[in-house]
């Protein structure tokens, strides 16, 4: 192929070097409707109650979507519409902010790590730094010209979010509700604006193959309008739908590992489609990097993990391929 991006290209037919082996393919067809899945009003009054459908959620599930969450619905709408307006800029507008290095704190890329995959996904994607905001923002894209504050205002807002979710989940492990946010240190925050352009051939490939995510949470925007975010629980891949006004979100593994496994970094993947483009953001809480993540074992039990910092473990995470056994698995005791 010979554009770095795919975002803006027809294509009849996918290229060769996106088609996945007969064996790790979507597989359509066997994949069902998730409809049990925690809708969590978090205006819930009764703190007892909402604590523990949380705790459930997040020791069933790995994953839960929340209504009534704060952030207004201009807000979502306004990030959606600057992220399309972002990946319609004529194609040698988007290449000034290329960038196949994944230490970048500000990269549009493709697929997921293109120096090391022997096969392509279905995906291009502007990654951002956005904590401490001052210091990362005058580097961010200033085309089109609204968007540096539409995603500044998006940021501040998610983060808050998801500093009230991790006193919600520490509460929910018994543990300080200020415990998690203190032991993640001066917490980074990452966002994926990811576009999935119209796939000619969506059961060959995937949009993103199955992973965890390798920092503490995941706030996921879905645009409202095209599904494509698939978990997998019970042994079955399910659909997890767009619900109106709600955000998915998922433990990533850190909070598996400072949980002591209690709670599930779950298994998830995007699909694509052959009618529409898919574009969702995903927001990222991640320890400060010299935070050392210690296991809160329950009286009687033992670590299942290792300490480690998460320098040391995002080193782990982006030196292997996607797609590969869960990362957590080498920090096991």
């Amino acid at each position: 192929m010979d554009t770095k991006l795919i975002s803006g290209v027809q294509y009849s037919s996918l290229p060769e070097n996106y088609i996945r082996p007969e064996s790790d393919r979507p597989n359509l067809s066997k994949v069902i409707i998730c409809k049990d899945i925690p809708i969590i009003d978090l205006c819930c009054t009764n703190r007892t109650q909402l604590i523990h459908r949380i705790g459930e959620a997040c020791r069933v599930f790995g994953f839960f979507q929340v209504i009534n969450h704060g952030i207004s619905g201009e807000s979502t709408k306004n990030m959606i519409e600057i992220a399309r307006e972002f990946f319609k800029l004529p194609m040698d507008e988007k290449l000034k902010y290329y960038s196949d290095d994944p230490t970048k704190t500000m990269r549009l890329s493709t697929s997921f790590n293109v120096k090391k995959e022997t096969v392509h996904n279905w995906r291009d994607y502007l990654r951002l730094h956005c904590h401490p905001l001052d210091k990362f923002v005058q580097d961010w894209p200033s085309s089109p010209p609204q968007f540096k504050d539409v995603v500044s205002t998006y940021c501040k807002e998610v983060r808050a979010l998801g500093f009230r979710l991790e006193e919600a989940i520490s509460e929910s492990l018994e543990l300080q509700g200020d415990y998690i946010e203190k032991m993640l240190g001066d917490q980074e925050q990452h966002m994926a604006i990811n576009y999935y352009p119209p796939c000619p051939q969506p059961d060959l490939t995937y949009g993103l193959p199955a992973h965890t995510d390798p920092n503490a949470l995941t706030i996921l925007l879905q645009d409202g309008e095209v599904s494509g975010l698939q978990v997998f629980k019970d042994d079955k891949w399910m659909a997890v739908n767009p619900h109106p006004g709600a955000f998915v979100i998922n433990i990533g593994d850190q909070l598996q590992a400072l949980s002591n496994g209690r709670y599930k970094s779950v298994w998830h993947r995007a699909v694509v489609n052959s009618g529409k483009e898919r574009i969702s953001v995903a927001s990222f809480l991640c320890p400060a990097n010299c935070a050392t993540i210690i296991p809160a074992t329950q009286s009687g039990s033992s670590a299942i993990y290792r300490n480690f910092t998460y320098q040391e473990y995002y080193k782990k995470f982006w030196s292997r391929n996607l797609d590969q056994e869960h990362c957590l698995e080498l920090f096991k005791n």
